[in-house]
């Protein structure tokens, strides 16, 4: 993939924070192993209704394309079926919006059948909508007043058959659900065979280290690599940090802005296992400058999942990059609170702090368990 990025900065939005989503864009776009040739910004209130971006920018970006070879054109934001259609005709070049890009990347992850199923779920949801503009646009080429032209009903038989996919997928997905539910009853059961346990749930934005830290943490082997999501399934593990007290961790997938609703949707099987946390770590790039936007993001899913109420211990990693040794640590400033929730830094990498980070989360879970049981 050789391809120019396309965004808008809307109306109460800082060309900082739109530079910022199309600079994400190209990490997106490096997760496919393509190769961002150029990007385009333009300010703009409203969408136009054909082409997203006006007909002057429209053939400024032709000229880009062009004279790049590029072959794909990336949108920052959601484009409908007929802005697609129309800026291909006028481009000559494949036309892709974020959500695609997104699909893309995680079509190109999804390694279990599970993970294989939300992904094709996420993606036919995406695409049921986007046939009803295909169909009334084939219907319209091919004449006629009244009736259905062979457009509509062409998008009509594809409709049903996607529905019903969609439907059968669900159908083996609330499978998935029960058979999680039936290994955590007896996971659960086991682990209180040993006395107490607490199941912390790691989460954060894509790339910030939850899989090392999870590693860190377990000594569990996971998958890791520098780029966004470079895993899509969840995977649990435990330990021991006292003899009565066991952790049971839980990694899941990362989010990102934008993150398309179609897969919030079809991962809920998988983001069911944080419902079930006592705690969670909300693991934190510590470097990256965006920091406390992305705080925002990831809890504003959380929120979605109907989970802002679960208790959380925010977790600045990767400071191993702005300090020398571990005993530097302890000069960061333990001092800031987001929200009323705790926070550390670690170096997930190069385990500083992680046994400091054990007890944290141990503590907060016995005083989140005392206030409750005061509560009721």
């Amino acid at each position: 993939m050789r391809a120019i990025l396309v965004g808008v900065q809307k109306k109460g939005e800082t060309k900082s924070e739109a530079y910022a989503s199309l600079n994400e864009l190209a990490g997106l776009v490096e997760a496919v192993n393509g190769k961002v040739l150029g990007k385009i910004l333009q300010k703009r209130d409203i969408p136009d209704p054909s082409t997203y971006i006006g007909r002057g920018k429209v053939e400024d970006l032709n000229l880009l394309v062009q004279g790049t070879k590029a072959d794909t054109v990336v949108f920052d934001d959601p484009l409908t079926p007929s802005q697609v259609k129309e800026l291909e005709k006028r481009l000559r070049a494949r036309v892709m919006d974020r959500t695609d890009l997104v699909l893309e990347i995680f079509t190109r992850r999804a390694r279990t059948k599970e993970a294989k199923l939300q992904v094709e779920l996420a993606k036919l949801q995406h695409e049921l909508p986007r046939l009803y503009g295909k169909g009334k646009a084939l219907s319209r080429q091919a004449g006629g007043i009244g009736g259905r032209g062979p457009g509509e009903q062409e998008a009509e038989i594809r409709r049903r058959i996607l529905k019903k996919r969609i439907h059968k997928i669900k159908e083996e997905l609330e499978e998935v659900k029960k058979r999680r539910r039936e290994q955590r009853k007896r996971r659960i059961k086991e682990v209180s065979k040993e006395g107490n346990f607490i199941r912390v749930a790691i989460v954060g934005y894509t790339n910030v280290g939850k899989s090392t830290l999870m590693k860190a943490l377990t000594g569990r082997d996971v998958f890791k690599k520098d780029m966004l999501f470079a895993t899509l399934d969840t995977t649990t593990s435990s330990r021991f940090v006292y003899p009565d007290t066991k952790l049971l961790f839980t990694d899941t997938v990362g989010f990102i802005n934008k993150l398309p609703t179609e897969l919030i949707e079809a991962f809920k099987a998988t983001l069911e296992e944080i419902q079930e946390a006592d705690l969670i770590l909300h693991v934190i790039d510590a470097t990256d400058p965006k920091w406390l936007e992305k705080i925002e993001t990831v809890n504003g899913i959380l929120k979605k999942l109907n989970l802002e109420k679960v208790p959380q211990i925010l977790v600045f990693n990767k400071v191993d990059r702005l300090i020398s040794s571990p005993d530097e640590v302890q000069y960061l400033d333990h001092s800031m609170m987001v929200g009323e929730y705790p926070n550390i830094y670690v170096s997930a990498e190069r385990k500083w702090n992680i046994e400091n980070l054990l007890r944290l989360i141990v503590e907060t879970a016995k005083r989140e368990k005392e206030e409750t049981e005061t509560t009721y």
